[in-house]
Protein backbone atom coordinates (compact mmCIF):
# COMPACT_ATOMS: atom_id res chain seq x y z
CA UNK A 1 0.00 0.00 0.00
CA UNK A 2 1.19 3.57 -0.18
CA UNK A 3 0.29 6.54 1.52
CA UNK A 4 1.48 10.50 1.29
CA UNK A 5 4.03 11.66 3.69
CA UNK A 6 5.71 14.92 3.68
CA UNK A 7 9.17 15.34 2.43
CA UNK A 8 11.55 18.22 3.43
CA UNK A 9 10.26 22.04 4.32
CA UNK A 10 7.91 22.90 2.14
CA UNK A 11 6.03 19.32 2.44
CA UNK A 12 5.71 18.48 -1.04
CA UNK A 13 3.74 14.97 -1.51
CA UNK A 14 5.53 11.79 -2.89
CA UNK A 15 4.50 8.29 -2.79
CA UNK A 16 6.24 5.76 -0.35
CA UNK A 17 5.43 2.39 0.44
CA UNK A 18 4.17 2.01 3.90
CA UNK A 19 6.05 0.20 6.89
CA UNK A 20 4.35 -1.20 10.25
CA UNK A 21 4.13 0.91 13.03
CA UNK A 22 2.62 1.25 16.33
CA UNK A 23 -1.47 2.10 15.22
CA UNK A 24 -2.78 5.72 17.08
CA UNK A 25 -5.62 5.00 19.52
CA UNK A 26 -7.06 8.00 19.84
CA UNK A 27 -10.53 7.57 21.15
CA UNK A 28 -11.98 10.79 19.46
CA UNK A 29 -11.56 11.39 15.79
CA UNK A 30 -12.35 15.31 14.54
CA UNK A 31 -12.89 16.13 11.11
CA UNK A 32 -12.61 19.61 9.19
CA UNK A 33 -16.06 20.27 7.53
CA UNK A 34 -15.39 22.50 4.07
CA UNK A 35 -12.63 21.10 1.76
CA UNK A 36 -12.05 18.46 3.66
CA UNK A 37 -15.56 16.43 4.05
CA UNK A 38 -17.22 18.81 1.17
CA UNK A 39 -15.94 19.90 -2.19
CA UNK A 40 -16.89 23.54 -0.92
CA UNK A 41 -14.50 24.99 -3.69
CA UNK A 42 -16.38 23.21 -6.55
CA UNK A 43 -19.75 23.38 -4.80
CA UNK A 44 -19.18 27.28 -4.90
CA UNK A 45 -18.01 28.19 -8.41
CA UNK A 46 -20.30 28.59 -9.92
CA UNK A 47 -22.06 30.89 -7.38
CA UNK A 48 -19.02 33.49 -7.28
CA UNK A 49 -19.01 32.93 -11.31
CA UNK A 50 -22.65 34.58 -11.27
CA UNK A 51 -21.37 37.22 -9.03
CA UNK A 52 -18.73 38.21 -11.00
CA UNK A 53 -21.39 37.75 -14.21
CA UNK A 54 -23.56 40.13 -12.41
CA UNK A 55 -20.84 42.80 -12.08
CA UNK A 56 -20.31 42.64 -15.81
CA UNK A 57 -16.62 41.26 -14.32
CA UNK A 58 -16.49 37.74 -16.34
CA UNK A 59 -12.13 38.16 -17.50
CA UNK A 60 -11.61 37.46 -13.35
CA UNK A 61 -10.49 33.89 -12.89
CA UNK A 62 -13.34 32.66 -10.22
CA UNK A 63 -10.65 30.65 -8.52
CA UNK A 64 -8.34 33.42 -8.62
CA UNK A 65 -11.40 35.70 -7.08
CA UNK A 66 -12.11 32.76 -4.60
CA UNK A 67 -9.16 32.06 -3.14
CA UNK A 68 -8.40 35.91 -2.28
CA UNK A 69 -12.17 36.13 -0.62
CA UNK A 70 -11.35 32.71 1.37
CA UNK A 71 -7.70 34.35 2.53
CA UNK A 72 -9.66 37.52 3.52
CA UNK A 73 -12.13 35.16 5.25
CA UNK A 74 -8.98 33.75 6.98
CA UNK A 75 -7.67 37.20 7.88
CA UNK A 76 -10.68 37.80 10.19
CA UNK A 77 -10.67 35.00 11.86
CA UNK A 78 -8.17 36.39 14.22
CA UNK A 79 -10.24 39.10 14.76
CA UNK A 80 -12.99 39.52 17.61
CA UNK A 81 -15.98 37.10 17.19
CA UNK A 82 -18.40 37.72 14.66
CA UNK A 83 -20.46 35.27 12.94
CA UNK A 84 -19.31 33.57 9.24
CA UNK A 85 -21.98 34.97 7.74
CA UNK A 86 -20.80 38.82 8.39
CA UNK A 87 -17.49 37.75 7.66
CA UNK A 88 -17.92 36.58 4.10
CA UNK A 89 -19.60 39.69 3.50
CA UNK A 90 -16.63 42.09 4.51
CA UNK A 91 -14.61 39.84 2.46
CA UNK A 92 -16.31 39.54 -0.42
CA UNK A 93 -16.76 43.63 -0.39
CA UNK A 94 -12.70 43.33 0.00
CA UNK A 95 -12.61 40.57 -3.01
CA UNK A 96 -14.52 43.43 -4.78
CA UNK A 97 -12.03 46.25 -4.21
CA UNK A 98 -9.03 44.14 -4.79
CA UNK A 99 -10.04 43.38 -8.12
CA UNK A 100 -11.62 46.93 -9.01
CA UNK A 101 -14.74 45.48 -8.90
CA UNK A 102 -17.80 47.43 -8.39
CA UNK A 103 -20.38 45.32 -7.10
CA UNK A 104 -22.60 44.72 -3.52
CA UNK A 105 -21.20 42.90 -1.03
CA UNK A 106 -24.67 41.57 -0.11
CA UNK A 107 -24.47 38.93 -3.58
CA UNK A 108 -22.69 36.82 -0.82
CA UNK A 109 -26.30 35.58 -0.15
CA UNK A 110 -26.14 33.49 -3.46
CA UNK A 111 -23.39 31.39 -1.46
CA UNK A 112 -25.14 30.70 1.70
CA UNK A 113 -28.06 29.26 -0.67
CA UNK A 114 -25.82 27.30 -2.48
CA UNK A 115 -25.09 25.51 0.84
CA UNK A 116 -28.09 22.68 0.49
CA UNK A 117 -26.59 21.47 -2.73
CA UNK A 118 -22.79 20.99 -1.54
CA UNK A 119 -21.64 17.26 -2.37
CA UNK A 120 -19.52 15.26 0.01
CA UNK A 121 -16.15 13.67 -1.43
CA UNK A 122 -17.04 10.14 -2.68
CA UNK A 123 -14.71 8.95 -0.19
CA UNK A 124 -15.82 10.68 2.87
CA UNK A 125 -19.32 8.73 4.04
CA UNK A 126 -17.71 4.67 3.52
CA UNK A 127 -14.55 6.08 5.44
CA UNK A 128 -16.78 7.59 8.05
CA UNK A 129 -18.88 4.67 8.12
CA UNK A 130 -16.13 2.14 9.14
CA UNK A 131 -14.03 4.77 11.26
CA UNK A 132 -17.30 5.17 13.54
CA UNK A 133 -17.47 1.53 14.81
CA UNK A 134 -14.24 2.12 16.85
CA UNK A 135 -14.11 6.07 17.18
CA UNK A 136 -16.62 9.15 18.26
CA UNK A 137 -16.53 11.28 15.46
CA UNK A 138 -16.72 14.73 15.64
CA UNK A 139 -16.77 18.13 13.52
CA UNK A 140 -14.75 21.19 13.91
CA UNK A 141 -16.03 23.95 11.74
CA UNK A 142 -15.42 27.90 11.28
CA UNK A 143 -19.51 28.21 10.05
CA UNK A 144 -22.45 29.22 11.56
CA UNK A 145 -24.61 26.93 13.03
CA UNK A 146 -27.61 27.35 10.44
CA UNK A 147 -25.13 27.03 7.27
CA UNK A 148 -24.15 23.71 9.01
CA UNK A 149 -27.13 22.41 9.19
CA UNK A 150 -28.24 23.11 5.46
CA UNK A 151 -24.95 21.66 4.59
CA UNK A 152 -25.70 17.46 3.48
CA UNK A 153 -23.26 15.46 5.90
CA UNK A 154 -25.16 12.42 5.06
CA UNK A 155 -24.79 11.42 8.62
CA UNK A 156 -25.04 12.35 12.34
CA UNK A 157 -21.65 13.21 14.72
CA UNK A 158 -21.21 12.70 18.60
CA UNK A 159 -19.95 15.81 18.80
CA UNK A 160 -20.64 19.10 16.76
CA UNK A 161 -18.39 22.34 17.36
CA UNK A 162 -18.63 25.31 15.44
CA UNK A 163 -17.92 29.07 15.34
CA UNK A 164 -20.83 30.11 16.94
CA UNK A 165 -21.09 27.96 19.60
CA UNK A 166 -17.23 28.12 20.45
CA UNK A 167 -17.81 32.22 19.74
CA UNK A 168 -14.63 32.25 17.98
CA UNK A 169 -12.40 30.61 15.33
CA UNK A 170 -9.48 27.81 14.91
CA UNK A 171 -6.64 29.94 13.67
CA UNK A 172 -6.02 31.93 17.12
CA UNK A 173 -7.43 28.05 19.29
CA UNK A 174 -10.31 29.31 20.01
CA UNK A 175 -12.43 27.16 18.28
CA UNK A 176 -9.96 23.86 18.84
CA UNK A 177 -10.24 24.97 22.63
CA UNK A 178 -13.82 24.46 22.49
CA UNK A 179 -13.68 20.78 21.22
CA UNK A 180 -11.18 19.97 23.67
CA UNK A 181 -13.22 20.92 26.62
CA UNK A 182 -16.04 19.45 25.09
CA UNK A 183 -14.69 16.20 23.97
CA UNK A 184 -14.16 13.87 27.03
CA UNK A 185 -11.24 12.81 26.62
CA UNK A 186 -7.87 14.08 27.12
CA UNK A 187 -5.79 15.83 23.87
CA UNK A 188 -3.27 13.11 23.48
CA UNK A 189 -6.75 11.12 22.74
CA UNK A 190 -8.36 13.53 19.83
CA UNK A 191 -6.94 12.78 16.33
CA UNK A 192 -7.66 16.02 14.39
CA UNK A 193 -8.48 15.94 10.16
CA UNK A 194 -8.39 18.95 8.40
CA UNK A 195 -7.39 20.49 4.90
CA UNK A 196 -6.61 23.96 5.70
CA UNK A 197 -2.96 24.69 6.78
CA UNK A 198 -3.78 28.76 7.55
CA UNK A 199 -7.04 27.26 9.90
CA UNK A 200 -6.37 23.40 11.35
CA UNK A 201 -2.26 22.97 11.45
CA UNK A 202 -1.89 26.95 12.38
CA UNK A 203 -4.63 26.79 15.40
CA UNK A 204 -4.38 23.15 16.29
CA UNK A 205 -0.40 22.23 16.46
CA UNK A 206 0.48 24.63 18.80
CA UNK A 207 -1.92 23.38 21.39
CA UNK A 208 -0.40 19.85 20.81
CA UNK A 209 -2.90 18.30 18.97
CA UNK A 210 -2.59 15.68 16.61
CA UNK A 211 -3.28 16.85 12.76
CA UNK A 212 -3.78 14.32 10.10
CA UNK A 213 -3.55 17.28 6.93
CA UNK A 214 -5.88 16.02 3.92
CA UNK A 215 -3.71 17.75 1.21
CA UNK A 216 -6.46 16.72 -1.92
CA UNK A 217 -5.43 19.49 -3.91
CA UNK A 218 -1.71 18.48 -3.77
CA UNK A 219 -0.70 21.90 -2.58
CA UNK A 220 2.85 22.83 -1.10
CA UNK A 221 3.19 23.51 2.87
CA UNK A 222 3.95 26.80 3.49
CA UNK A 223 7.32 27.39 5.42
CA UNK A 224 5.60 29.43 7.61
CA UNK A 225 2.64 26.30 9.15
CA UNK A 226 3.27 24.35 11.87
CA UNK A 227 3.97 20.62 10.03
CA UNK A 228 1.40 17.91 10.40
CA UNK A 229 1.45 14.71 11.81
CA UNK A 230 0.42 12.91 9.18
CA UNK A 231 -0.09 13.94 5.41
CA UNK A 232 -2.82 12.24 2.88
CA UNK A 233 -4.57 13.01 0.01
CA UNK A 234 -7.51 11.64 0.82
CA UNK A 235 -9.72 10.43 3.90
CA UNK A 236 -9.82 6.86 2.96
CA UNK A 237 -6.38 6.93 4.03
CA UNK A 238 -7.05 7.21 7.58
CA UNK A 239 -7.90 3.37 7.69
CA UNK A 240 -4.83 1.92 7.42
CA UNK A 241 -3.72 4.33 9.51
CA UNK A 242 -5.47 3.76 12.42
CA UNK A 243 -5.00 0.12 11.75
CA UNK A 244 -0.95 1.02 12.22
CA UNK A 245 0.00 0.87 8.32
CA UNK A 246 1.40 3.92 7.88
CA UNK A 247 4.27 6.35 8.29
CA UNK A 248 4.30 9.26 10.90
CA UNK A 249 5.22 12.78 9.35
CA UNK A 250 8.70 13.58 10.84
Amino acid sequence: MEVQVADGPTARLRPTLTREVAPLEPILLSFDVFGTLISVRDGSYGVFRSILADCARTDVRVQDFWEYWEERNIAHYWEPYRPYKEICELSLGEAFAHFGIRGNPSLIRRYFDAFRGFELYPDVLPTLDVLGRRHRLAIVSNIDDDLLVATPLGREFDLVCTAERARGYKPDGTLFRYLMAHSGVSRDEILHVGQSQFTDMVGGKPLGLTIAWINRRGVDLHPSVPRPDFIFADIASLIPLLDGRAIRNG
